[in-house]
């Protein structure tokens, strides 16, 4: 199967989606987080550096449960514009998350 060449604005997705796996994962180890989402620590890695910009959904689902969040702040998160000011809807369900 051929893939085509990423645009730059999935490159920027892909970074902002490790930028937001790495920070939601917090103190946990990588091995402990891929091997509960059931990844390899390398793929996990590999996500949360950005070289793997476009990641399979179950994937990235699987990290999202075990690094709680929900998939609409995931979404929301990597379809945002540098350009937009105020926390991210991902930063405000960290913030609700840790205040319970």
């Amino acid at each position: 199967m051929v893939r085509l060449p990423l645009t730059p604005a999935d490159v920027e997705r892909g970074q902002r989606l490790g930028a937001l796996l790495r920070h939601a994962r917090g103190e946990r180890s990588m091995l402990e987080t891929a091997l509960d989402a059931g990844v390899s620590p390398e793929t996990l890695r590999k996500i949360e550096s950005g070289r793997v910009a476009t990641p399979a959904f179950p994937t990235i689902a699987a990290i999202a449960v075990v690094v709680g969040l929900s998939l609409d702040a995931v979404w929301a998160e990597i379809n945002r514009s540098d350009r937009e000011a105020g926390p991210s809807t991902a930063q405000l369900a960290t913030r609700e998350q840790l205040a319970s």
